[in-house]
């Protein structure tokens, strides 16, 4: 029988749990490496570890002083057999949440904030939108996590509205990069499909949004709530919402396929806050914390909501696109895309319109 050994980040002070014969593991806290014991033998009867302990210092604390530093695993680092398929999961009722974070290790494309975006994300969603951490399943390269490969985000994303029913909350995030293609169904009004890169996009393909709407917004049901936080490259209607919000002219704005294709619920509501419009890069970047990589769409909603937590819908957008826009104009953020003068601009979208004014409440 193998035994599991405790141990204790030094840097966190988060109690994790690894096999006696594991030389390291990630800490799920801070995202360090932490060594173990010295390698005897390939771990090949490994058990998933759910972190069932967070770091007990505030969050507003930890986020805004930056206390986490990026992480250098890679997918090598652990060894280890999942004991359990994703079909598996069970599908609490309540609050629910899939956190994807791709950081396509060992390509010339890697993202290094990624990791900390889904940390952060995490700890928001448990300690200021009380989300058990029994009820957040991570996809994200090392450690324990299942790889967020197509086939694991396309059946994540099927557990996620799984037997949904009134009064549900859920939330899918996604950090990693995303692209355009031309549409050959007349259902985007500017003529391309907004899609994610999972780690195995080269191989795999890429999910479109029109996918993503079909898998996590049809069949939310009456009485369910989604929200979705996608932090990527040209992800303005990822999910193919029929509205759109403009904080210029302070209205919702039609976002109707032309082909007149349904794209709605099943009687719930899906909201969608979205790191850039369709035709924008996204930023992954240092210059907001000054030393932890992370999206600058993900740090400035998180910083946001921790420092206004009854902020609204409308009162997020306008602090993310100020955030931005602030740290453009200080020359903070990678001079490659400003020479092309393209402005990362974060947009919200809706399956329906609704008060811009309400608080946001995952």
């Amino acid at each position: 029988m193998l035994m599991n050994t405790s141990v204790t980040c030094k840097h966190c002070k988060l109690n994790l749990s690894a096999t006696q014969h594991a030389q390291t593991i990630c800490c799920h806290g801070c995202g360090r490496i932490i060594t173990v014991c010295k390698y005897q033998e390939t771990w090949n009867q490994g058990k998933y570890v759910s972190d069932t302990k967070f770091y007990k210092d505030s969050l507003r604390q930890r986020f805004l002083e930056n206390d986490c530093q990026g992480s250098s695993w890679s997918t090598s680092t652990v060894k280890y057999v999942q004991s359990e398929t994703i079909s598996s999961w069970e599908a609490p009722r309540g609050k629910r949440a899939l956190l994807c974070g791709v950081v396509y290790s060992k390509q010339k494309f890697r993202l290094k904030g990624t990791f900390n975006d889904v940390n952060n994300m995490r700890h928001l969603l448990v300690e200021h939108f009380k989300f058990p951490s029994s009820s957040i399943h991570i996809l994200t390269e090392g450690g324990t996590y299942f790889h967020p490969t197509k086939r694991n985000i396309q059946a994540g994303l099927k557990w996620l509205v799984k037997d949904c029913k009134a009064g549900d909350s859920l939330v899918f995030y996604f950090s990693g990069h995303g692209l355009r293609q031309p549409d050959f169904d007349n259902d985007e009004l500017d003529g391309f499909d907004e899609t994610i890169c999972p780690l195995d996009f080269k191989t795999a393909g890429v999910i479109l949004d029109n996918e993503i709407n079909d898998t996590i917004v049809r069949p939310l049901k009456p009485g369910v709530r989604l929200h979705a936080i996608v932090d990527s490259c040209h992800s303005g209607t990822i999910l193919d919402l029929s509205y759109i919000y403009s904080l210029k002219d302070k209205k919702w704005m039609n976002n109707y396929p032309p082909s007149n294709v349904y794209k709605g619920t099943s009687g719930g509501q899906a909201i969608c806050f979205s790191a850039c419009e369709d035709d924008q890069l996204a930023e992954d970047t240092s210059a907001f914390s000054g030393k932890q990589m992370s999206g600058a769409m993900t740090y400035t909603f998180i910083k946001a909501i921790l420092e206004n937590p009854d902020i609204t819908y409308e009162g997020i957008m306008i602090s993310m696109h100020t955030a931005i826009r602030q740290a453009r104009a200080t020359g903070c953020l990678l001079k490659r895309l400003f020479r092309r003068k393209i402005l990362q601009e974060p947009l919200l979208s809706a399956s329906e319109n609704f008060d811009i004014n309400s608080t946001i409440n995952l």
